[in-house]
């Protein structure tokens, strides 16, 4: 068992002396490389202390970063971790800048760093009194402390860090000792349980029961027979029987032992309604062996070497529990005529109960079990077992901290509280998880202060704020998922429940005008309404319009069949990966992109007068010596065929392989004429991967006009249309459409 007691006494200042020996100890178990690079950071760290000097500050900013440095080496962590911790708290304090630390040690040291202060900046304390919402709370709270830290180290840090302020609040007054460690009690001793750090975690909670229970804690104290120190000997003692006792039968076991805690005790007095005198598990063993016959083998030889205590006994292998925990407990009088507990189990069995669904924290705590939380604690203890194994390569390290990415982000209300959401959520679903209400009369935000897009995903830890009308309600903009205002089913659905409630005509009026203007913008030609209700299961076309009015169609979807036709697999496009590219191929090479009725592998290409896209309706003329050229219905040129070529027009469809295809297409941007509109624009289609072959500008000085073209390569219609829309949104843009 390591030991985390400190190098420093309670009220021993720091000096040069003190940083000296530290090292000193360090550097017998620590290459040379990490003891120079930990000893620049103290000195870093003595000259801002020096500096600070005569200010009365007993527990200075160097003490409390080297006693929590002193911690972590105890536990065994790497150098890098080490530097982290004495420097971060100089940063608190702003008596180095951070650019130049990082740069001194590092970015693994200044990403640590940068996630410390973000963890440090919380305010982890609830303004809730009901005891469901409590719970819930503190659950969130451990879950958005992991969530922020992506290195499983800096966790390590925040819980050394609360260890030390744990030992220092004996000259605290009552109330701030009762806060803190009811704090601690709730958030950062379960996580120091669920990581399997069990050093800090006992002393944590040791350390919380004397201050929330002092006469409690102290009545368990003067029961237990001797310090801590003489029961892990006296352990350490019955271990060594063991040892030779199963040495002489053959028997391969593991053996490992530990003192109850009296937060642990007084735990399960309260649990069980014991008296003192009924815990004899106040020393306990554990024995891990091959086979389940062997662990009967270990039974038989712990029972006729001690007395066995009646009733204290239960057989879980022969009976497993509900969760399917198995494992033999016993009890037994020891040497000295004192009890023992002890398990015996095999090492499958000892897995499934540390790390499966029978895992110790789980019925300590009976909280909701969530499954990326779970992934993530499994990640960080594989990380922490592996971190001393010399055989494991840092290439696998680095894999396995890469994974640590959570799911889910954690932000606060300005109130304290912790709003759960999926990984690249926004205000708007921050707003609408808050209420309904919120939701609807959402009209901007402020993160940690500063005023955000509502299309800005948030990130765990930040406070968010949500600025509101006195009446409001959403916008048709945020049901759309190119445009990236919600991410949550949640707001959806509510956002959609309020449209649905509007009076129809107003929903036909919207529907009618979204659709004309997606058309329009499109350049196709206008759909047959009813043929587009049938397909979408409505009765009659003005129960389509306003559906499209409630936001529960896209006008993308309709515009995009065509006079007579709908292409599902373009119209489909996932909201979770709408900006994913595909493999393609260019629908100009005549590859099969277009069918011409009743003739196969005829070789087609797309007409560059017109530039049709999927879901445009359109007709094929047969050229001489190039095949079929496809051209839209409505192209100027085939209008002015001679009368004795038209005889040359064919029927022609889209083919299944469309969603593979892209296309060229036309777009024409007005707008008032400034500096730095090209680049805007040119931006927005960089940033959509749309491959632009043909930019043309103009402006004009009188009317202080830009008129811009460009020729794209889009995919589908919902691509062109997301296009259209967010260059609609820039500014000074005037108007946007596609070319016909």
């Amino acid at each position: 068992m390591v030991s985390v007691t400190s190098h420093f006494s309670a009220n021993e200042r720091i000096d040069s002396a003190g940083i000296k020996a530290w090292l000193q100890a360090v550097s017998k178990e620590r290459s040379q490389a990490e003891i120079e690079r930990l000893s620049k950071a103290c000195d870093i760290g003595l000259s801002g202390e020096e500096s600070e000097s005569g200010k009365g500050d007993q527990d200075s900013a160097l003490k409390r970063a080297i006693s929590v440095a002193d911690i972590l080496f105890r536990l065994g962590l790497d150098g890098e971790t080490l530097v982290a911790a004495v420097l971060h708290n100089l940063l608190q304090r702003e008596q180095i800048d951070p650019e130049t630390l990082e740069r001194s040690f590092g970015p693994g040291v200044g990403r640590m760093m940068r996630d410390i202060a973000r963890i440090g900046s919380l305010s982890l304390i609830n303004d809730q009194k009901q005891p469901d919402s409590q719970t819930k709370h503190t659950e969130y709270l451990r879950r958005m402390l992991l969530s922020i830290a992506d290195d499983i180290r800096v966790v390590l840090i925040v819980l050394a860090e609360r260890l030390y302020e744990m030992r220092g609040l004996k000259g605290q007054p009552p109330e701030v000792q009762r806060m803190v460690a009811k704090e601690t009690e709730d958030v950062y001793a379960p996580l120091a349980n669920r990581l399997g750090i069990w050093q800090i975690k006992w002393e944590l909670e040791d350390l919380c029961l004397r201050y929330q229970h002092n006469d409690e804690y102290m009545d368990i104290a003067r029961r237990l027979d001797g310090k801590r120190a003489d029961r892990e000997a006296f352990i350490a003692a019955v271990m060594d029987r063991l040892k030779q006792e199963f040495a002489r039968l053959g028997i391969q076991a593991a053996i490992s032992g530990r003192p109850k805690h009296i937060y642990s005790i007084w735990k399960k007095m309260k649990r069980k309604g014991l008296n003192f005198d009924q815990i004899f598990d106040l020393r306990a063993l554990r024995v891990l062996v091959d086979s389940v016959a062997e662990c009967y083998t270990v039974l038989g030889v712990i029972h006729g070497a001690w007395r066995h205590i009646p009733g204290e006994f239960d057989d879980y292998i022969a009976t497993p529990k509900a969760n399917l925990y198995r494992s033999i407990h016993t009890a037994v009088i020891g040497p000295d005529e004192k009890p023992v507990e002890i398990q015996i189990r095999t090492h499958e069995m000892h897995e499934h109960a540390e790390l499966g669904v029978a895992a110790h924290w789980r019925y300590k705590e009976a909280g909701k079990q969530d499954a990326d939380f779970e992934r993530r604690i499994q990640l960080m203890r594989n990380w922490l077992d592996l971190k001393d194994d010399s055989s494991v390569s840092e290439d696998f390290v680095e894999t396995l901290k890469s994974e640590l990415e959570a799911k889910n982000v954690y932000v606060l209300t300005p109130h304290g509280r912790v709003i759960e959401l999926p990984l690249g959520s926004t205000a708007v679903d921050f707003a609408y998880a808050i209420h309904t209400d919120v939701g609807h009369r959402c009209r901007g935000a402020r993160v940690d202060g500063r005023i955000v897009p509502l299309t800005q995903p948030l990130e765990s830890g930040k406070t968010v704020e949500i600025l509101t009308a006195k009446e409001g309600a959403p916008s048709r903009d945020w049901l759309s998922p190119h445009l990236g205002y919600t991410k949550t089913s949640r707001a959806r659905n509510r956002i959609r429940h309020w449209f649905k409630q509007q009076a129809y005509e107003e929903h036909l009026d919207a529907g009618r005008v979204g659709l004309e203007r997606e058309v329009a913008r499109l350049g196709v030609s206008k759909p047959d309404l009813e043929k587009a209700a049938n397909r979408f299961n409505f009765k009659k076309p003005d129960d389509l319009l306003a559906a499209i009015g409630r936001g529960e169609i896209s006008p993308v979807q309709v515009a995009g069949m065509g006079a007579e036709r709908r292409q599902p697999e373009i119209e489909v496009e996932t909201d979770a990966l709408p900006m994913q590219r595909r493999p393609r191929k260019r629908a100009a090479k005549g590859s099969g992109d277009v069918v011409v009725e009743g003739v196969v592998d005829l070789l087609t290409h797309m007409a560059r007068c017109c530039k049709p896209v999927p879901n445009d309706d359109i007709v094929g003329f047969i050229t001489r010596g190039r095949g079929v050229s496809v051209h839209r219905s409505d192209c100027g040129t085939l209008k002015n065929l001679q009368e004795q070529d038209r005889a040359r027009l064919v029927e022609v469809a889209w083919a299944e392989q469309l969603a593979e295809a892209i296309y060229p297409v036309d777009i024409r941007v007005v707008a008032s004429d400034r500096k730095g509109l090209l680049r805007d624009v040119s931006s927005i289609l960089t940033n959509e991967e749309v491959d632009v072959i043909g930019v043309s500008t103009q402006s004009n000085r009188k009317t202080d006009q830009a008129n811009m073209r460009f020729t794209v390569e889009v995919v589908s219609m919902r691509q062109l249309s997301r296009i259209l829309e967010k260059i609609s949104q820039l500014p000074d843009v005037l108007e946007v459409h596609r070319l016909i």
